[in-house]
């Protein structure tokens, strides 16, 4: 491909050729029409722009280093023009420093670098008879006016080759490549064109020339104004359409134009709207469900027998527990909890594992049926073979193939950047680094621990005074609830901070490891942000729900960290709580903050710059200058779209267990999410370079692990964090003989048998408390919900009968319940197939037709150079396959 690469795409680099031999871009005045996407004859059409700053103005930079970028600028464009573009620069209207260079590839160009790029082009319309939906009628409701927006005819496409030129199907010659097609092969061009030679090492690249600021901007051009129909007759005016009918907040209940998208934006925009489509459309089942559980927990809450007990003045009014830490902390009554113990029926109760189990099948539902449907674009949009066949290799690595191998397979000499030893210490670094900066992560979630330990003995000395001990105010403030509260927020903080580090850690590492193309760099580059991401936010959750209040000894013998902070205990109305109220704090902050980052900075942005153009001139703008005050979205713009919802992913599964109303939340959340990208997209940007892509790459795997631990998570949340297993083992087996006195199975004395008793003599000097004990009362309750033997036994303060009943209850419920769900999700994905029978139907189609029209019209040629002896051929060939006659 390298030398394909040198011998069609950069024909003889040579050297630079001198001043007078330099070819130069055509200079026109801008002719009023502003939103003419043509050169200045109206027939060229514009296929990309460049934007320079005329060099003899610039004052900011020495005089040398201004020739220096004004002869890499000409030396590029004379190298453009040498590789069959056409160029026309015209003067800014705003800023007289501004020069728009316009570029436009002939049919001759398109048709080559076609063939080059390997780009599927149509054979003839799709003739494949097709039956609708059975809900296709219900559907219509929601599409699209077909009116407004037509739907794309169906071709039978294959790579486009010169030499089979009549075979395709070309009505009209100027739309036979589109504008999104057009602007994919110039860019093509401009990543490969040369600029200059040092020590023997080529530089070539638009992306280079931009990072060193010779160019200030590169973009195809939108084709008018959002807000109104272009005034030429030429323009679709497409994205106008794309936002009445697709960015407007009117068409949030709307099915998005899929094909609309991918046709103005390409294949790689298309895709990802396609996925977040789906997936916020499946999210209308798990939220329904969930509403319906959490509904289920708020009828059956005043019905919780247990809670009732906590609430009731002659249960948990005579109930004193012990302190939760040392010295400071005081005794406390059990009825502070009941708030809590109120709130967490709602939540802790039969519906929660019911959703717990079907979202651990619905994951697999939307990762199966998410296949068919991409396996259909795949098809739709030319993609199924794009790998293997029009993915080019990336100019950086290009540059850096300085090492010959031998091909095994070729067994030809070919170019690499590294030898097979380089590569292995390349990947040794990288893999080193990843772990080292997750490594990274890890301490910053021990410190927020730390933060936590050590401010919850200072809520507790200084909290019960400030409030003046008014009781509406306790039982809602506690010591607990205050450190969770504020070690949520400077988790959340630190989780932003992170962020922003760790992106520019994953891009170095990337960029050091030197991937061949652009999927394999985002592949990569995925893995890496994932992985940081990963840790990142979902280590406090982790840590809340598996660690938090399971290793804190009892009161006459607390666990201790480093030796100095007692451990943390779970609030008083247990860590389910303390999951959710993180859980929805870095959700919420990270939606809010991702709105401000991605749609009202931009905005501002935006807004500022017309302000100034408007103050400085009332003049007629063209297209070019329109977009060019548009904002960049950036090399991975797309990218942080997507981690952004798996990340959402992840919680509305993970942890789905301790919050049922999540999916309802993130369906929301995305109903808006897709209209918000695509405003942006359509109003607060330049248009994106096209660009093909397969799937949604790197992220399937990464959602299935996430499917595949969430099951794992979710049942460990429901037999460890919840109190659901304690409660049935006690209702089954301890709350009737031989353990229990009562005569049938009851809910009834559940809190009273589920409190351990300590003897206050028995704590030690360190952790006994200041504040003196009231009534003649001589023991104290132990941590919540522990099980333990009472003092004077000859086990005392030793785990009793009914916390191993506990503990064997929780590991049964875990072993069925995974084997159980992985069991149904097996058998959910052996009974779906990924490919559809009606794509299977179209591909077979497609590959007969190429077969037929572009291989079998190279035998005909044959046959008519060479007469009656191909005759002869054909036919002993077509007898050997007949049977002899009788």
């Amino acid at each position: 491909l390298v030398l394909e690469l040198n011998e069609v795409i950069i024909p003889t680099y040579g050297t630079v050729p001198d001043q007078q031999n330099l070819h130069t871009a055509e200079w026109a005045d801008f002719d009023d029409k502003p939103d003419s996407l043509f050169f200045s004859d109206g027939q060229r059409r514009i296929d990309f722009v460049l934007v320079y700053e005329d060099e003899s103005k610039k004052i900011t930079r020495k005089r040398s280093d201004r020739k220096k970028q004004k002869r890499k600028r000409q030396v590029y464009e004379s190298n453009l023009i040498n590789n069959g573009l056409q160029l026309e620069a015209t003067r800014s209207v705003l800023d007289e420093k501004l020069i728009f260079v316009k570029v436009h590839a002939p049919w001759e160009v398109l048709c080559t670098y076609a063939e080059v790029m390997h780009i599927k082009l149509p054979l003839q319309p799709n003739d494949l008879k097709t039956r609708d939906s059975a809900f296709n009628w219900f559907s219509r409701l929601f599409r699209v006016d077909e009116n407004i927006i037509k739907p794309e005819q169906e071709f039978f496409t294959a790579p486009f080759r010169k030499e089979h030129l009549s075979n395709f199907y070309i009505q009209d010659k100027d739309a036979f490549f589109n504008p999104a097609t057009r602007s994919r092969i110039v860019h093509f061009i401009l990543s490969r064109v040369e600029y200059a030679t040092k020590n023997k090492v080529k530089k070539f690249g638009i992306n280079k020339l931009l990072d060193s600021g010779i160019y200030k901007a590169a973009f195809p051009l939108h084709d008018s104004s959002f807000r109104h129909l272009s005034s030429d007759p030429d323009c679709p005016s497409e994205r106008y359409l794309l936002y009445r009918e697709w960015a407007h907040p009117k068409n949030i209940f709307k099915l998005q134009p899929l094909d609309f998208i991918r046709k103005y934006y390409g294949e790689k925009i298309g895709i990802y709207f396609a996925w977040l489509g789906f997936y916020t459309n499946m999210l209308i089942v798990a939220a329904v469900v969930g509403v319906g559980c959490f509904l289920y927990g708020c009828l059956t809450k005043d019905n919780c027998t247990w809670s009732q007990e906590v609430c009731d003045p002659n249960i948990g009014g005579n109930i004193i527990m012990c302190p939760q830490c040392d010295k400071v902390c005081t005794y406390w009554n059990l009825t502070i909890t009941c708030e809590s113990s109120k709130k967490l029926c709602i939540f802790d109760s039969f519906g929660t594992l019911v959703f717990a189990l079907f979202m651990g099948i619905w994951v697999t539902l939307f990762l199966e049926f998410w296949k068919r449907r991409q396996a259909e674009l795949e098809y739709e949009w030319d993609t199924v073979e794009y790998l293997e066949q029009e993915e080019q290799v990336r100019p950086e690595y290009e540059a850096r193939c300085t090492h010959v191998v031998m091909n095994e397979i070729t067994q030809q000499e070919e170019h690499v950047p590294y030898t097979a030893c380089g590569k292995c210490i390349r990947m040794t670094f990288c893999t080193s680094a990843v772990f080292f900066w997750i490594l990274l992560i890890i301490a910053s979630v021990i410190g927020i621990i730390v933060y936590r330990l050590s401010v919850f003995l200072v809520f507790s000395a200084t909290l019960p005074q400030r409030i003046n001990g008014t009781e509406a105010i306790r039982k809602y403030l506690t010591p607990q609830t205050a450190t969770s509260v504020t070690a949520s927020l400077i988790s959340f903080v630190v989780i932003m901070v992170l962020n922003v580090i760790y992106e520019k850690v994953a891009i170095l590492i990337t960029d050091f490891e030197l991937p061949r193309t652009q999927t394999d760099y985002e592949n990569s580059l995925t893995t890496k942000m994932f992985l940081f991401q990963f840790v990142n936010y979902y280590s406090s959750c982790f840590y809340i729900a598996f660690f938090k209040g399971k290793f804190v000894g009892h009161p006459g013998n607390p666990v201790y960290w480093l030796g100095k902070y007692r451990n943390e205990e779970c609030d008083p109305g247990g860590c389910l709580l303390e999951l959710t109220t993180q859980l929805a704090i870095i959700v919420g902050g990270k939606s809010i903050w991702n709105n401000i980052q991605e749609v009202l900075l931009p905005w501002v942005k935006n807004l500022i710059g017309r302000y100034c153009a408007a103050a400085r001139s009332e003049k007629v703008v063209p297209r070019w200058e329109q977009d060019y005050h548009l904002q960049p979205i950036g090399k991975l713009g797309l990218f942080y779209e997507y981690l952004e919802m798996v990340i959402q992913f992840g919680f509305v599964t993970l942890f789905v267990a301790s919050f049922p109303l999540a999916p309802l939340l993130a369906l929301v959340n995305n109903m808006l999410e897709i209209r918000l990208d695509a405003w942006k997209l359509t109003t607060q940007f330049r248009r994106m370079v096209p660009q093909k892509a397969q799937d949604i790459g790197a992220w399937q795997p990464i959602m299935q692990g996430i499917a595949i631990l969430a099951v794992v998570t979710n049942a460990m949340i429901i037999a460890f964090t919840s109190d659901m297993i304690p409660r049935l083992v006690y209702y089954w087996s301890f709350s009737v003989p031989p353990y229990g006195s009562h005569s049938s199975h009851t809910m009834k004395g559940y809190i009273n048998s589920t409190l351990s008793v300590f003897n206050i003599s028995d704590f030690k000097n360190a952790s006994k408390p200041f504040s003196p004990w009231f009534g003649n009362q001589t023991t104290c309750r132990q941590v919540y919900r522990d099980l333990r033997y009472p003092p004077g036994h000859q086990h005392q303060y030793e785990y009793n009968i009914y916390h191993w009943h506990v503990i064997a209850a929780k590991l049964a419920f875990i072993i069925v319940m995974e084997h159980v769900i992985y069991f149904v999700k097996f058998i959910i994905s052996y009974v779906i197939p990924d490919v559809s029978q009606k794509t299977k139907s179209k591909v077979k189609r497609e590959k007969y037709l190429t077969q037929k029209l572009l291989h079998e019209n190279d035998l005909k040629v044959v046959k008519k150079t060479m007469g009656k002896i191909a005759d002869k051929i054909i036919k002993g060939v077509d007898s050997t396959f007949w049977p002899k006659a009788e």
